[in-house]
């Protein structure tokens, strides 16, 4: 069968990645490519690596014109897809059909009103079913109950794109409960995609260039309560997890790598060799590379995730190690934030939305040099 698509947000840099993946999807007929101040446009303008699709004219994001697809990709700015969302919904119940929706934006990932509120300040619109099929619940070995949620969902909300990756470095310790989550840090070096695509004096190539810039310091970023949110479906107990989360831009156009670092449990830290038994708890999360989880490879002991080797993909490199000194678990994490962080994370769950191969479409090899 062939499913008709719509991108809306189609000239940024989440929609293009979406289309880059959509462009080699067997299943896919992409339909509309929507945006707001650049209708009228030819894709080519924005995006002139995607060949087959650079005569495309952009259109206008109008619920009316989407709404006539099987699935709509939202990759619009946070606070936009609430509005596109109801209006959809009610062309739904006149015609009797709503498109499946996957929203890349941050709308619909927290289950809190009151920390949507807290963190983006704007009206709540309401959960979804969370984007990351390979997120424990509460002491799972293996993420099936969330592949479960994403198999019967129609409404979808990829994570963001720092948060997988702490997310997926840390998660297999919290559910084995072998880490305090009490007192986490975070420190992530960002590539400037991650930024998004709207010109600002500091994303300029005079300011980036050769300059690593932290933002959102202190517990202001909007990512940290679904870090939280996330950490708690996998078992740590609601209210226990306080996270010190800092993200550094740096100077490459993709890539997210995550380390943070956890104190030992008690139990832990009274052992001989805690390595051993945090190894054991992340392959039982993720299996060994080939053999788990298709899209995250726990990396041999002694090997550190680096950003060049996902570049491009959408898969996710994982490292866990003791640092006896400290008493503290470092678990490290390399995504493509566009990749496994957006792109890769939305046509994952399609695929699983839609009853097909989860990894369809989604390019696992890296490039090199």
């Amino acid at each position: 069968m062939t499913w008709t698509v719509a991108v809306a947000g189609a000239t940024g840099y989440a929609g293009g990645e979406v289309l880059r993946l959509l462009t080699a999807h067997p299943e896919v007929e992409i339909g509309a490519l929507t945006a707001a101040s650049s209708a009228g446009s030819r894709l080519g303008d924005h995006h002139p690596h995607l060949l087959s699709l650079v005569d495309r004219i952009v259109q206008p994001t109008e619920a009316e014109i989407l709404a006539e697809h099987d699935v709509v990709f939202l990759a619009l700015p946070h606070g936009a897809s609430g509005a596109i969302t109801a209006a959809l919904e009610e062309l739904g119940t006149i015609s009797g059909h709503t498109p499946v929706l996957i929203d890349c934006g941050a709308d619909h990932r927290l289950t809190s009103r009151q920390a949507w509120e807290a963190f983006y300040g704007s009206d709540y619109a309401g959960a979804w079913t969370y984007g990351m099929p390979e997120l424990l619940h509460d002491g799972e070995s293996r993420a099936r109950a969330q592949r479960d949620e994403l198999a019967v969902a129609r409404r979808i909300a990829v994570p963001g794109c720092n948060v997988t990756a702490v997310t997926l470095a840390l998660q297999p310790g919290v559910a084995a409960g072998l880490i305090d989550p009490s007192r986490l840090t975070a420190v992530l070096a960002v590539g400037y995609s991650g930024a998004g695509k709207a010109l600002k004096p500091h994303l300029t190539a005079a300011e980036a260039s050769g300059s690593a810039q932290p933002y959102a310091v202190g517990g202001t970023h909007r990512h940290i309560p679904e870090i939280i949110q996330n950490l708690e479906v996998a078992g740590a107990d609601a209210g226990a997890t306080h996270l010190s989360f800092t993200p550094v831009l740096v100077p490459m156009s993709r890539g997210i790598l995550a380390t943070v670092t956890a104190p030992l449990s008690p139990t832990l830290r009274e052992l001989a060799d805690p390595q051993a038994v945090l190894r054991k708890a992340w392959e039982s999360a993720y299996g060994t590379i080939g053999r788990g989880e298709p899209l995250i490879h726990l990396l041999p002991e002694g090997a550190w995730p680096t950003t060049g080797v996902v570049l491009g993909t959408g898969t996710a490199t994982v490292q866990v190690a003791v640092d006896r000194s400290a008493d503290a678990v470092v678990a490290m994490c390399a995504i493509d934030n566009l990749g496994k962080g957006t792109a890769g994370a939305a046509v994952q769950s399609f695929n699983l939305a839609l009853g097909l191969e989860e990894t369809t479409a989604i390019t696992t090899q890296g490039v090199a040099p």
